[in-house]
């Protein structure tokens, strides 16, 4: 590395390059910026780990431009998600099949180091990006506006400077311990033996994915990506770790799976121990947190890289406004707000689960057994009830009176549109970025030089939407997703922000104006947050 005197001040440095800092460096980077990212180990890890993520993922990959070469290392699911008990009677089916309202089909499979393979190739390609393997983060400092990382390792010593760090180094980060913030602690622990196999032999797992919840030994079966089978186990309250983690031990509960040394490589064979908690401040001055150095969740509901994805979309939007000059730096602290309380509910939805597969007791389990059966399998009513995923408090529209405005912060939809003789998800055609979805004319010839002065200023794009016959210039609402929906809330354009989330609606044109004035108001001068929401109550008691 170069030493301080010549070294180059860039614009953000990743500490950590598993798959949210490559998101992040790929975001970032595709945006222009300078982008240096440091890694400890000298190549990537080349073990599975996590496995699945959602449709809402699979438009962040598109929005990063990989989404093509994503679909071709992963699996979608082709049908549901089953919880059986003892007997094989079906506790719950949850339906993964098919396109989920990002467009993107609703749940897929990986191997990560295929994924990672992915990510890192393309940040990599990007010029703006550097990426630094075997260079281990020892020290940091906060001086002339910058800070200052000491490197050591095969990279040389080195203080490598930057503008903003974010430290995406799991969930042992040296970069949280180097900020000012407390970690929120749900005091959920499970032991859980994960072994991930190569089946030798092409065969149709039918479901795909499924969980056994027999209180003998609580169970999961799903894919590990396209040839790949992975299979958890619970630990037992007489065995130990050491015990549990041991080759003989994956290959005995391997056996009554009709799996063997025959059929089957075992890859990897490790206890993992499920934990529930995440860091209450993720933005210290220019330090930020994503992915597991910010939250860890059970993984009974597949979100937690889900997590870290949403962490790398939302930041990244707002760095690139700030870097550019485009919005305050107080926009930063809205990423703590938003997404706190948004990864609570994924947390809490995880122990949720948990909770109902957890159960070693038989009398219990009989219980829960019959209630579920009851029910006919059907997640509405088998599965613990769970508020809805809404960002907290941040970049969303307001009232009069200054709350926050009713039935914003929510997830968008994504549907086929065509522009220009091309039919293609939205923000194919967009390029992303901030969306002004309209209905037709109406409130589009409405706004003036100066609204539309600064709609170019933060490179949004206007989607004057039509039913049939889209004049030049406007869009085609393809599969009729977007226009009915607007119409039946009585609204005549959305904005949407750059992680899809909408920052609000309106009824007129004169409404439109004025959620563009809140927008503009809200990047350059945020207004004060209030505290972080309440860690959610348990929904069942933790034993």
């Amino acid at each position: 590395m170069n030493q301080e005197s010549t070294a180059p001040v860039h614009d953000v440095a990743i500490v950590g390059f598993g798959p949210v800092g490559q998101m992040l460096a790929l975001l970032l980077g595709r945006a222009g910026h300078d982008v240096i990212a440091l890694e400890r180990w000298p190549k990537p890890y080349d073990l599975p780990r996590a496995v699945h993520f959602d449709d809402e993922i699979g438009r962040i990959f598109q929005a990063a431009g990989v989404g093509e070469e994503v679909r071709a290392v992963t699996d979608p699911v082709p049908d549901h998600y089953e919880w059986r008990n003892a007997a094989g009677e079906a506790l719950v089916r949850i339906d993964w099949s098919g396109t989920g309202p990002s467009g993107w089909p609703t749940a897929s499979f990986f191997s990560q180091p295929g994924l990672e393979a992915v990510l890192a190739k393309a940040a990599e390609e990007l010029p703006s990006v550097t990426v630094v393997r075997d260079c281990e983060v020892t020290d940091l400092r906060e001086a002339d506006g910058r800070v200052h990382l000491i490197t050591s390792g095969p990279c040389g010593p080195g203080d490598v400077r930057a503008r903003y760090v974010i430290g995406a180094d799991g969930a042992n980060s040296f970069v949280r311990s180097r900020m000012s913030t407390a970690v929120t602690d749900l005091g959920f622990f499970y032991d859980w033996l994960i072994v991930d196999t190569q089946p030798h032999e092409q065969a149709t797992w039918s479901p795909m994915n499924w969980q056994l919840c027999d209180p003998v030994r609580p169970t999961t079966v799903v894919s590990g990506g396209p040839g790949r089978r992975r299979w958890e186990f619970l630990r037992l309250p007489h065995e130990s770790v050491e015990e549990l983690n041991s080759l003989d031990t994956a290959w005995r509960l391997l056996e009554p799976w009709g799996r063997s040394a025959q059929n089957t490589t075992i890859e990897r064979h490790t206890v993992y121990t499920f934990q529930a908690r995440w860091v209450d401040r993720w933005r210290d001055g220019q330090l930020l947190l994503a992915g597991d150095a910010a939250h860890q969740m059970p993984p009974f509901a597949g979100q937690g890289m889900c997590s870290g994805m949403r962490d790398a979309m939302n930041l990244a939007w707002k760095l690139d406004l700030v870097l550019d000059g485009r919005a305050g730096a107080d926009l930063l602290d809205t990423y703590t707000s938003e997404r706190s309380d948004h990864v609570q509910h994924a947390i809490g939805m995880s122990m949720a689960l948990g909770q109902v597969i957890c159960v070693l007791d038989p009398d219990e389990a009989a219980e829960r057994d019959a209630r579920m059966i009851a029910t006919g399998a059907d997640p509405r009513h088998a599965l613990p009830a769970t508020p809805p995923p809404v960002l907290g408090d941040g970049v969303l529209r307001r009232t009069a009176d200054g709350e926050r405005a009713a039935n914003v912060g929510h997830l968008t939809p994504q549907y086929p549109v065509t522009h220009q003789g091309r039919t293609a998800l939205l923000d194919s055609l967009t390029g992303g970025g901030f969306t002004i979805l309209t209905d037709g004319h109406q409130p589009v010839d409405a706004l003036n030089d100066a609204e539309r002065d600064f709609l170019s200023h933060i490179k949004a794009t206007v989607v004057a939407l039509y039913d049939e016959h889209a004049p030049s210039g406007g869009y085609l609402d393809a599969d009729g997703g977007y226009l009915p929906h607007l119409r039946e809330h009585g609204h005549v354009a959305a904005i949407v922000r750059p992680d899809f989330y909408l920052f609000g609606a309106a009824s007129t044109g004169k409404e439109l104006r004025e959620l563009i004035g809140q927008l503009r108001e809200q990047l350059l001068h945020p207004a004060p947050l209030g505290a972080v929401s309440p860690a959610p109550e348990p929904l069942m008691a933790v034993e």
